[in-house]
């Protein structure tokens, strides 16, 4: 039976005091792979930033990872975010450190203490998007693919039942953005991790083709044959 990671019933996505989303009703199940399309301003951000804690829920109803949103205290927004993965599309690095330090500061500000684990948890994730040997490098070493990777890796770092991505190609080349698209379906597949990724990139869309979902004057609209004309 299908278990859903993300479930919003009636909710309202604010920025601020501009309503930008209106009754929004959206399930997304656990290993689901979701495409989030629509043209720039029309909301996508937001609705990624609500579900990961960045903007709170003022109205409606809305579950992710197990923790409601309505309401939901500053306080455990760390906690939400550890269930989670955040793939962003500028890669956010910290560029005055070495990939393997960059990771550990995410999990030391996600709670992690053992230096053993952490070294570990590390080179497992490096493992995983094929970088196992690049832990030494500054970022300003690595190529905007590389950079990518090491953002998904980060985003795997606390083992995420969801990873939401924000236009995760949109700064690379069309054959690194393959390989990013490869990598990201792989890894909800062995993992049976759900994905919501935000992009404009059409291209990308009907080349990986996956349910998709639609931001479009002030409402989400949730069927895979809309036409992305």
């Amino acid at each position: 039976m299908s278990e859903p990671i993300i479930e919003l019933r009636n909710a309202n996505i604010y920025q601020g005091n501009n309503l930008i989303l209106q009754d929004v009703n959206l399930t997304v199940n656990k290993g689901e792979f979701v495409y989030l399309v629509g043209k720039t301003g029309t909301g996508k951000s937001s609705l990624l930033k609500t579900l990961y804690g960045e903007l709170e829920l003022k109205e409606g109803e809305a579950t992710v990872a197990g923790f409601n949103l309505k309401g939901l205290d500053w306080k455990k927004v760390p906690y939400l975010r550890r269930t989670l993965g955040v793939v962003f599309q500028d890669f956010q690095l910290l560029t005055d450190r070495n990939v393997n330090d960059n990771l550990k500061f995410v999990l030391r500000a996600t709670g992690w203490t053992d230096e053993k684990l952490m070294n570990e948890k590390i080179a497992d994730v490096l493992d995983k998007v094929g970088l196992k040997s690049k832990g030494f490098k500054m970022p300003f070493e690595l190529s905007g693919g590389e950079q990518q990777r090491i953002d998904i890796a980060r985003a795997l770092l606390n083992s995420p039942k969801l990873i939401l991505a924000d236009e995760p190609t949109g700064n690379l080349d069309p054959e690194t953005s393959d390989e990013i698209m490869h990598l990201i379906f792989q890894i909800a597949k062995d993992y049976n991790t759900a994905v919501v990724m935000a992009s404009h990139d059409y291209i990308v869309v009907q080349k990986f083709p996956a349910r998709m979902i639609r931001t479009e004057r002030g409402r989400v609209l949730d069927n895979a044959t809309i036409s992305i004309d």
